[in-house]
């Protein structure tokens, strides 16, 4: 049983690695190149460490924290689907999401029999975007592209083509949602490149 187990767990892990391949459409902080999938999953368990003290009652921070380290392993199958791409309408495209949820039965369906689930279901629970643990993550999935395309004077912003009515509606909100105090500071820091660029 060990050694069925074992290969099953690093069945999974080495398909995890594959993560790192997986180019987004945000810039890295230098602006020196695309940051990849696996470094977002990771930065974001860190800003779910060092912001928990904005977590709204009823978040559990160490369960976002494994959310936030699971989320984007579908993008070993689907690849990343930029939040402005299509017009703001690809990202949340019910093709895409059918292809997400196919893609987490096979990553999860690696795992031995009583951990897949388990993870499974860490991972709907975030899609769903329903518990405070789940808005909380979600919220922090939503702000750090932002901070990234600010640093490196535009990113994707630029590429998409995005103002800041369409960076309200499909980031400010959602981030607002469960990180009302840090959407505030996020504005106030970001708002001014838009306005210069009249846009």
């Amino acid at each position: 049983m060990t050694e069925a187990r074992l290969a099953q767990q690093f069945a999974f892990l080495l398909e995890a690695e594959k993560l790192k391949s997986v180019t987004r459409a945000t810039p890295i902080a230098d602006n020196s190149r695309r940051e990849n999938s696996a470094e977002h999953s990771w930065t974001l368990a860190l800003y779910a460490l060092v912001l928990a003290d904005q977590a709204a009652p009823g978040v559990d921070v160490n369960r976002a924290i494994r959310m936030l380290l699971l989320h984007d392993l579908v993008e070993i199958d689907v690849g990343d689907v930029p939040i402005h791409s299509g017009n703001g309408a690809a990202h949340d495209a019910p093709a895409v999401q059918a292809a997400e949820a196919a893609a987490a039965e096979r990553l999860f369906g690696l795992l031995p029999a009583d951990l897949g689930p388990e993870l499974r279901a860490i991972w709907t629970e975030f899609e769903a975007n329903e518990t405070p643990t789940a808005v909380f993550a979600k919220s922090l999935d939503r702000v750090q592209p932002v901070l990234l395309n600010h640093l490196g004077g535009g990113g994707s912003w630029l590429e998409y083509d995005v103002t800041w009515p369409q960076l309200e509606t499909r980031v400010g909100g959602k981030v607002a949602r469960g990180l009302p105090r840090v959407w505030g500071w996020v504005e106030a820091r970001i708002r001014p490149w838009f306005e210069g660029r009249g846009r």
